[in-house]
């Protein structure tokens, strides 16, 4: 989601962001207790629980929060939580893909029901857009962490397909199955990622400007003010003037 990506920089960049941090952890926290309610609390044994640690490390979630969020999962008193996947539009025809974990299924429909109908778009099928994208893992890695070549080395000796290097920083893509093992070896050779993910990568992106481009970024910055919204993707791109615009 390319231009999701660039208004979430720049919303960082101007400040924006602080005031979303507390639900940022939350949600961090949710996806470190459910893997290890589901695996184990043993990172090492657990890799979905190292991908979520790494993330929160990544974030700079304070390390008694992590810790926290372990031992709920591990104690066994933690809700269960049931992982959905939503499928809709945006204005314009953008495929968006929708990812729950909730503890309560009817309040999280109604949620994103709400959400898309609100602003102009509209829940589909399960599968009305999932075949416009293709799951990877993508780990993500500051600019400063390595220049580009020594990033892209990096990358296909430990497995990759794919590195994406600019100013903001360096995407490195893997098959999906690949992720654990791909996030893992980077790390031991740059350090901790910003983050390490099983992502939905769209296959080709729509251009959107103007008050489409206006309306896509208002559904889905409603559709992660859910608590039970883990992630949102969609295929659509932004210039970054049109970016800077919106952001104003």
């Amino acid at each position: 989601m390319a231009g999701h990506s660039k208004w979430a920089n720049i919303q960082h960049r101007k400040g924006k962001q602080d005031a979303k941090k507390a639900k940022v952890f939350s949600k961090l926290s949710k996806e470190i207790t459910i893997a290890a309610k589901m695996g184990g609390p043993d990172a090492d044994m657990n890799p979905r629980l190292r991908l979520a640690v790494a993330n929160a490390r990544g974030q700079s979630m304070p390390k008694d929060n992590i810790e926290r969020a372990i031992s709920k999962g591990a104690g066994g008193d933690a809700a269960v939580y049931e992982e959905i996947r939503y499928e809709g539009f945006a204005p314009g025809g953008i495929g968006v893909i929708v990812e729950v974990s909730t503890d309560n299924r009817n309040r999280a429909a109604a949620d994103v029901r709400a959400a898309f109908s609100k602003n102009g778009g509209n829940l589909g099928e399960t599968g009305s857009v999932a075949f416009m994208f293709d799951q990877v893992g993508e780990v993500r890695y500051p600019a400063e962490a390595a220049d580009e070549t020594a990033m892209l080395e990096g990358a296909i000796e430990a497995g990759a397909q794919d590195v994406v290097s600019d100013q903001d920083g360096h995407v490195v893509t893997c098959a999906r199955e690949d992720l654990s093992d791909v996030a893992a070896a980077l790390e031991a050779r740059f350090g901790e990622p910003e983050s390490a993910n099983m992502v939905w990568r769209p296959q080709t992106s729509v251009d959107i400007e103007g008050e489409a481009a206006a309306s896509v970024l208002k559904l889905l910055s409603s559709l992660e003010d859910s608590d039970d919204v883990q992630n949102v993707f969609a295929n659509f791109e932004i210039s970054e003037e049109e970016m800077e615009r919106l952001a104003d």
